[in-house]
């Protein structure tokens, strides 16, 4: 059963598929356009770690050519107990630590296959990148791609936690879409998205010279949506997380579901 609604699916954001659709919608994303690149460009996946913990700060970031460990954070120690007063040993308290997440997290990098320069980087935003600590680790990421002279393609397809580009007078919606070209710093092509509306055909600019190559987002999470099979592990009579706005969610009820 395809997803009943036009543009993008709320019940996707929820913390037991997003993983799946972040790291699906990228390949697909990647197939898509790969073939309009051929022969001057190639898209290639990068994968990276974001060690999170359940508090949402990030602690550090972690890419495939390093070893991948878990990072602990002390959280307290036991620190009082009872002197044993008979010959019998008492355990000695534990150090109490928790287990940072490791969220994957991946780039479709548009490369030109002369040099093999970034020409144009992809970004489908996560939470680890709305939040906190996270929210800045990914705008130093972001600042690191537009000083390189790349365009940059950013994709938030989730309603809650920050928009990572500070912009003026960025109106109220959804879900957006922002390209950041390399030759027009000062401006950013903004998509805004509605909850009833569908996703847009958006550009991929290439090396001057170049026309853009285009990417369509709603054709791409239809396709992921149909191959995961999303439809047999969404009760769409339950509310999503987060939940719809009372007009929202009216309209959702009238949906074919």
């Amino acid at each position: 059963m395809p997803s009943p609604f036009p543009g993008m699916d709320p019940y996707l954001e929820g913390q037991l598929l997003w993983h799946d659709v972040h790291q699906r919608l990228a390949g697909q994303i990647s197939r898509q356009i790969a073939p309009r690149l051929a022969p001057r460009y190639v898209a290639r996946l990068e994968t990276r770690f974001v060690a999170s913990t359940p508090d949402g700060q990030t602690v550090s970031v972690l890419y495939p050519d390093v070893d991948v460990t878990p990072v602990q954070l002390r959280e307290r120690a036991i620190a009082t107990y009872e002197p044993s007063t008979d010959d019998v040993a008492t355990v000695t308290p534990p150090l109490i630590l928790r287990v940072a997440e490791q969220i994957k997290l991946v780039t479709v990098e548009i490369r030109d296959v002369a040099q093999n320069r970034l020409v144009a980087s992809i970004e489908i935003l996560s939470p680890v990148n709305k939040y906190g600590a996270g929210l800045e680790e990914y705008r130093d990421k972001r600042r690191t791609v537009l000083s390189s002279g790349a365009h940059l393609l950013e994709i938030d397809l989730l309603r809650q936690g920050t928009r990572a580009p500070r912009l003026i007078a960025l109106p109220k919606s959804d879900y957006f879409v922002f390209l950041t070209r390399a030759e027009r710093r000062d401006q950013v092509e903004t998509w805004p998205i509605g909850m009833r509306d569908p996703l847009p055909v958006v550009p991929v600019p290439l090396l001057p010279g170049d026309d853009d190559v285009v990417l369509d987002l709603s054709y791409a999470l239809r396709t992921i949506y149909d191959e995961a099979r999303y439809d047999l592990s969404i009760d769409y009579r339950q509310p999503p997380v987060p939940p719809l706005s009372d007009d929202d969610a009216g309209w959702a009820q009238t949906l074919d579901v």
